[in-house]
This record gives C-alpha cells, sequence and structure tokens, in this order.
C-alpha cells in the first residue's frame, strides 16, 4: 500500500472493514494512521503529521520531495558541477551527460523542479525558497534560555548546508574560549570544546534533522554549556542509548549522500558516537513532546 492509496483510504472514511483490517496486518505505520484517523479524541489531520509517519515507514523520505514553486534555474550549476567532478573524478560532460541528464541521476531535480536535498545543497538562495529552514544563533549572558539579555544574536545563518556550517562553525569558534591547557604562552590558545566534537554534532543537526518541521535549527551558547537543538525527535523509534552506542539515526538519504562529497563527514553513523569520546560529558535529550532533539555541551567554568 503506497502513500497515496492509504490518504485515500483515510480522507474516504473506509477504515473499518474487515479486508482493510487484513490489508493493514503488515504494516504498522498504516494501521496506526487509521487509528489516529478514527479516534473520537485526537483526529489525523495535520500534514505534516501524516508525512512524518509515512517518512517512518519508508514511503515518503522529505529530502527527496520536490520543493514546489523551483525549477532547474534555481539549481548552481557551478555548485552542483563541481560536486559532481569531486564525487566522480570527471565532468558530468565527460561522463556523456547533458546538465539536466546529470540533475536528474543524482535526485537534485525531479519532474523538472529540485528536490528539498538538491535545494539545500545547491541551491542558489535556499532560504528564498524554504525560509524556516536557517540557523539561529544567540550567545546569552547567563545560563537561561529566558534572559533578555545577550553577548551576541546575529542574522539568522542562511545558505546551503556546507554554508550554514561553515557560519555556525565560525561562530561556535568565536564565541567560545580558547584556553591555555598546558601549552607555553606563545601557543595559540585550545578551543574550550573540542572542535572535532561540535564539528560532528552541527552536522548531525543539519543532515539529520526533521525537514518536515518547518524550524530552524538553533545554536544556543550560554555561560555554563552550549546547546544544540535540532527539530525533529530520533526517528523510527531510537533511543538516547542506541544513538550512543553507534546505532545509525539517518533519516535522509539523500543529505547524507550528499554530504559525505561536501562535509567533513564519514556518513557512518557514528558521529555522535565519536563526538561523545572526545567530550565525554556531552548530554543527549530526545525531547519526544517538544518534537526536538537537544545535544548539551557543558564548558568549562571560568574561575574568577
Amino acid at each position: 500500500m503506497d502513500a497515496t492509496e492509504l490518504l485515500d483510504i483515510i480522507r474516504g472514511g473506509e477504515t473499518s472493514t474487515m479486508q482493510l483490517k487484513q490489508e493493514l496486518d503488515e504494516d504498522k505505520v498504516a494501521a496506526e494512521m487509521i487509528a489516529m484517523s478514527n479516534s473520537k479524541e485526537r483526529k489525523l489531520t495535520d500534514n505534516a503529521e501524516i508525512a512524518r509517519l509515512f517518512q517512518q515507514s519508508g514511503s515518503l523520505l522529505a529530502d527527496e520531495m520536490e520543493v514546489y514553486g523551483t525549477s532547474i534555474d534555481d539549481i548552481d550549476e557551478w555548485l552542483f558541477a563541481e560536486y559532481f567532478k569531486r564525487e566522480f573524478k570527471r565532468s558530468f560532460r565527460e561522463k556523456g551527460l547533458t546538465y539536466e541528464e546529470a540533475l536528474k541521476a543524482k535526485r537534485v531535480t525531479r519532474g523538472g523542479k529540485a528536490t528539498l536535498a538538491g535545494l539545500l545543497f545547491f541551491g542558489r538562495e535556499p532560504q528564498a525558497v524554504k525560509p524556516a529552514l536557517t540557523v539561529k544563533v544567540v550567545s546569552f549572558f547567563g545560563n537561561s534560555l529566558s534572559a533578555l539579555q545577550y553577548r551576541s544574536k546575529p542574522e539568522d545563518l542562511r545558505g546551503t548546508i556546507p554554508e550554514l556550517f561553515k557560519q555556525g562553525m565560525m561562530f561556535l569558534k568565536s564565541s567560545l574560549r580558547h584556553a591555555q591547557q598546558g601549552q607555553g604562552f606563545n601557543s595559540i590558545g585550545i578551543l574550550e570544546i573540542s572542535q572535532i566534537a561540535l564539528e560532528e554534532i552541527l552536522q548531525n543537526a543539519l543532515l539529520h534533522r526533521d525537514y518536515f518541521k518547518n524550524a530552524p535549527i538553533r545554536i544556543l551558547i550560554f555561560d555554563n554549556r552550549v546547546e544544540i537543538i535540532s527539530p525533529g525527535k530520533l526517528p523510527n523509534n531510537l533511543t538516547v542509548d542506541e544513538v550512543k552506542y553507534g546505532n545509525p539515526l539517518i533519516r535522509n538519504n539523500l543529505m547524507v549522500a550528499f554530504g559525505v562529497n561536501t562535509l567533513p563527514f564519514s556518513g557512518l553513523g557514528s558521529g555522535l558516537r565519536r563526538s561523545l569520546e572526545l567530550q565525554p560529558n556531552i548530554e543527549l535529550v530526545n525531547d519526544v513532546k517538544g518534537e526536538q532533539f537537544i545535544v548539551k555541551i557543558p564548558r568549562i567554568e571560568e574561575i574568577g
């Protein structure tokens, strides 16, 4: 049963026959959607919620969906050509493909429109089409999110995924202390939090967040900690303990494929585990009710 058929069943209200029950016995996600659509207490009417349930079943992938209102003109040809050459060691023309054929082959476009992953990695102005898919960054005085004073609050970060990663790391490195940790006076200070851990966590947020949620990633710096908050809880009933031990939380396969050749990213599903090895005091919070995943990293307390 595909997504279209199931939506037709739910919207048509024909959800209580024995024949339908037999069809759904092997499809737990479909069964959950049917049950929710019949519930008197809670109707399944939110399109994003329906989409996320399809995503769990593998029937619908946010990063491979066409972005309406876009066209091939929204893709930066130079960015894509450089990516293609990096992956295949030859240009798409040397591979015998036209530009349009190469875009389609790499799923950057589909049906004449940019896919979400294509737009976010190779788009000319991704936020002109998807304005909520930014990164909000704030450095606060104190340790409370409700604080009214901040040290630094730049404009929201905009651009492609590689550009967001670069800007996010620049904000983190410029806002955190570079401390003397045993090295000589003439040496450059060492970042108070492992840079590799920060890179892994930020990449994880950019690549594995829930793109059905129309919300930004947030990087929040407090006096005693850093928080990197991704829209969407852990997918497919994954737990924090499972993630800690290297179980991959891949939600956006196409995004991950593009990230392997554009970010310092291994694609092996071990980023958070590597971060914990380098920075063991990291706290992972799967906020199910708030539909978000939070990584909290304690800072070195400033003496005096």
